[in-house]
């Protein structure tokens, strides 16, 4: 099959550069639409625009660009694609995850396979494979994406609160059991009594309705080596092995909410509540599928809009007070591998102008241009290209530095992209609800794990 993908390729690629070539002469009225997550930072979404405005000075080819919140993203792109006025490109941060799998196997997504196969080799393995999805209606793979960018899982860790709980960074255990126990038995305790509030040691995401709750326990599960699906997207929840490690995996995540370790609101947090959570300090620490949280107070330290004051305070947490860490060592002894998240852009095959759309993704990942934009994200996001990795952006500081030391050290892709209705399954937030059904139904582990697999096996099987 690959060979017949590559086989094909010399044609388009030559199709291609002859349109690049010649488009100057006559794209002068081309219009392309474009759909844009909104940034988190406005460094991001400058980075963009100047991409945009250089792709237009070079090729005549005009960008109407939108940005909109992330959550409204894929509800505007499915009212779009049910009135079929799609845009020429799209991207956001939450296709991949709950939807781009699904539409790739429904024949919905353009194959930029001629985009991608001339630069694969400046990109690097994990976020090729994740762009490389299967089109039930032309029964093969391809590139049904671009690779832009990737996020992993941290520990973000308020120094000056543990020594004021009455320890330092060297306490922390790195055993499995012994890390969650300090947090729950040592830290909780000692910050309580030396402030006198009601701080609480874990920022625990459960809600149905956060991404951070299926990412934190997908690493849960990775610590207990819970392989869900194999590599061609086949299930493997009916091992007992995998029931079993569930049910660990869902007892430690929930059991720092029975003891009391993390807020009674985690069960209904939205993805912004553990980072507002940390940010007003009312807990200790958090894990978090970025560094946003770290990246918050580096953004305040820089920030002319604000006082003199409160950039000091926030160049203060950033370099001194604020931790980015790993998790512990899994219950066996052994490093867990982290999940990388590699979000992807897309064409749509009902795209009015997919020639003008692949040049501008073309533009936006030559190295000049993807990396400011990545950059501009503070550390946010990691590269996709080995060249980005490798740059001095990486070293800057011991958060970028921990981020480099995570990703570098190698990863691994979620379920949902060897079996697209995963998607399905996170869009449910299935991992959320089974944890709401132990902690506010009161319903056994291993009844609400029987009950994740069942459903598991009803959507994906």
């Amino acid at each position: 099959m690959k060979s017949k993908v590559i086989g094909a390729v010399t044609l388009a690629v030559a199709a291609v550069g002859l349109f690049a070539a010649a488009a100057p002469a006559f794209a002068q009225q081309k219009t392309i639409t474009v759909w844009w997550g909104k940034g988190f930072y406005r460094s991001e979404d400058d980075a963009l625009l100047d991409t945009i405005k250089k792709f237009e000075a070079k090729t005549g080819i005009k960008v109407e660009l939108s940005q909109y919140a992330i959550q409204d993203m894929i509800p505007k792109t499915v009212a779009a694609l049910d009135a079929g006025t799609v845009p020429d490109v799209a991207y956001s941060d939450t296709y991949d995850v709950q939807a781009q799998g699904k539409w790739a196997y429904e024949g919905k997504l353009e194959d930029l396979t001629d985009v991608m196969e001339p630069i694969k080799d400046r990109f690097v393995q994990n976020t090729l494979d994740a762009s490389i999805l299967y089109n039930d209606v032309t029964k093969k793979k391809a590139y049904y994406g671009f690779p832009l960018k990737q996020q992993s899982m941290h520990v973000q860790i308020w120094n000056d609160m543990l020594e004021k709980a009455g320890f330092k960074q060297s306490d922390i255990p790195t055993d499995w059991e012994g890390y969650w126990t300090f947090w729950c038995d040592k830290v909780q305790p000692g910050i309580r009594k030396a402030t006198g509030q009601r701080i609480y040691a874990v920022g625990q995401p459960m809600g149905v309705e956060s991404t951070d709750a299926f990412q934190s326990f997908y690493t849960f599960m990775d610590a207990y080596h819970v392989k869900l699906v194999d590599d061609d997207g086949k299930l493997l929840v009916d091992d007992p092995k995998v029931r079993d490690g569930l049910i660990k995996a869902l007892k430690d995540y929930t059991d720092t909410y029975i003891k009391g370790c993390t807020p009674p609101s985690s069960t209904t947090w939205k993805d912004p509540d553990n980072n507002v959570a940390f940010h007003n300090k009312t807990i200790v620490m958090t894990h978090n599928f970025t560094i946003s949280i770290a990246a918050k107070w580096y953004e305040d330290s820089q920030n002319q809009a604000l006082t003199q004051e409160q950039r000091d305070a926030g160049k203060k947490a950033y370099e001194q007070d604020i931790i980015t860490a790993s998790f512990p060592k899994a219950p066996d002894g052994s490093t867990i591998r982290y999940r990388s998240d590699v979000k992807t852009g897309l064409i749509f095959t009902a795209a009015k102008n997919k020639a003008e759309a692949k040049q501008f993704i073309s533009f936006l990942l030559q190295e000049e241009n993807v990396r400011p934009y990545i950059e501009g994200a503070l550390g946010r996001w990691f590269p996709v290209t080995k060249e980005s990795q490798a740059s001095p952006f990486w070293q800057a500081d011991k958060h970028r530095k921990a981020v480099h030391a995570q990703f570098t050290g190698g990863t691994a892709p979620f379920d949902f992209t060897k079996n697209w209705k995963f998607t399905i399954l996170n869009n449910e937030n299935v991992w959320a609800k089974a944890m709401n059904r132990v902690v506010s139904e009161k319903v056994p582990v291993d009844k609400a794990v029987d009950e994740l697999i069942a459903r598991i096996k009803q959507v994906a099987g």
